[in-house]
């Protein structure tokens, strides 16, 4: 193939030139030239950065040394040469090899020539991706405690940093250890896997947007759990403070909220969403914000109705949602805020996805015997066709459901 063919000249050209750049290191050309080394010319000879230039001049050593008074010449890397000789590498490869080559400990040294052959071999048919794999496997092999000594460098290397931007959005920069980022990779991986096709359109996220997805649906199922260390006697949670009025009357120019962890607003209308599943605490303050009452903190939906909720909706009742991992969200059709009730039919489980989704979109949902029914907005679907949700059900499952839910017991002493 025409492409392969190119690719090949283009490789055997740089081993040419890596024997020009040897051969210019040894007559010390750069001096001539009143550049400080071989890197330094070179860089500006071929207007490349000095990473490249190094690597170049480093590989350049190693591949081709002067023959000597016999006419006959050893390299340092033979069979890497050779492999590039015959454009079947290139030159990040033959860095790879070189830098495993010399990474190897003293008690090694005399199987260098095997492990050089070893990696030149495989670099025919691996990228230089692999290629490092196989590299570090093999100085794992052979170097057992200078591996050790490396991870145990990288665990005290480790650093996550966390701030506000201007934006009002968090940046997070993190170097993990290889466990612990081997760790973040299985959790965050399956969290942020893209949607499959409805009516045949793909995910419209990018791969970015997909991880800060999967990132919030791990905070969520992280805060839900009970293995959390608590504080105060309290497991961490998200604590918003609302002006209530300002909460149920959905005002454009009101109060925001504010989120306390990070003393950033957010807007009622998002407050709304988060409100949907919650836990409330009332408190009445002064003129001066000073608290005056303190009433009892209540959840919004209690662990009854979500066990309903999730037998009748799954983890999502949206149209064909394909049920993403994470902390399912039970959902007010009317919110308590405007006098709507916490109980089975006047509520519906959604992933987090959806639920933001529905308040963003405005979606319209109602039960059709026993069975979540979406109306797009107009933006969504011009006729506004409902679409069934949830799973679909026999009659009979309705009946049985009732006896999910318990009858509130009476305290004594009271009609």
């Amino acid at each position: 193939m025409r492409i392969t063919e190119i690719e090949r000249a283009i490789r055997q050209a740089r081993m040419e030139q890596l024997e020009l750049i040897a051969e210019a290191d040894r007559r010390r050309l750069f001096a001539e030239q009143s550049a400080r080394s071989t890197q330094a010319w070179l860089q500006n000879l071929l207007r490349i950065d000095s990473r490249e230039a190094k690597s170049r001049v480093q590989v350049a050593a190693d591949v081709t040394t002067p023959p000597d008074d016999n006419g006959a010449s050893a390299t340092e890397l033979p069979a890497t040469a050779q492999t590039l000789s015959e454009g079947a590498l290139g030159l990040e490869h033959a860095t790879i090899i070189r830098r495993c080559v010399r990474a190897l400990p003293e008690s090694a040294k005399h199987r260098v020539g095997e492990v050089e052959a070893l990696l030149a071999a495989n670099a025919r048919r691996m990228c230089p991706r692999d290629l490092a794999k196989l590299a570090e496997r093999i100085t794992y092999t052979l170097d057992e405690d200078g591996a050790l000594q490396e991870e145990r460098a990288q665990h005290e290397a480790r650093e996550l940093h966390y701030a506000t931007a201007r934006d009002g959005m968090l940046v997070i920069k993190a170097r993990l250890d290889r466990e612990t980022g081997a760790k973040f990779v299985e959790a965050l991986r399956p969290l942020a896997a893209p949607r499959p096709e409805t009516d045949g359109e793909k995910d419209p996220r990018t791969v970015g947007q997909r991880n800060a997805d999967g990132f919030a649906a791990m905070v969520d199922v992280v805060l839900d759990s009970d293995q959390m260390p608590r504080t105060g006697g309290q497991r961490p949670h998200l604590t918003i403070t609302i002006d209530f009025d300002d909460l149920k009357q959905r005002l454009t120019n009101g109060t925001p909220g504010t989120l306390t962890a990070t003393e950033q607003s957010i807007t009622a209308e998002n407050v709304r969403r988060i409100a949907c599943d919650c836990e409330v605490l009332p408190m009445v303050l002064n003129g001066d914000s000073l608290p005056l009452d303190v009433g009892t903190t209540q959840r919004t939906a209690p662990a009854h109705i979500r066990a309903a909720l999730l037998q009748r909706d799954g983890v999502c009742a949206f149209p064909d949602c394909d049920r993403p991992p994470g902390t399912p969200q039970a959902h007010h059709i009317k919110h308590w805020i405007d006098g709507g009730p916490t109980e089975l039919n006047n509520m519906v489980m959604l992933c987090p996805h959806h639920h933001r989704r529905v308040h963003d979109q405005h979606w319209t949902i109602t039960l059709h015997q026993g069975r979540p029914m979406f109306t797009p907005p107009s933006s969504v679907d011009g006729s506004r066709k409902p679409k069934p949700g949830g799973k679909a059900r026999p009659a009979a499952y309705r009946e049985n459901l009732r006896g999910l839910i318990p009858t509130p017991r009476t305290p004594e002493g009271t009609p």
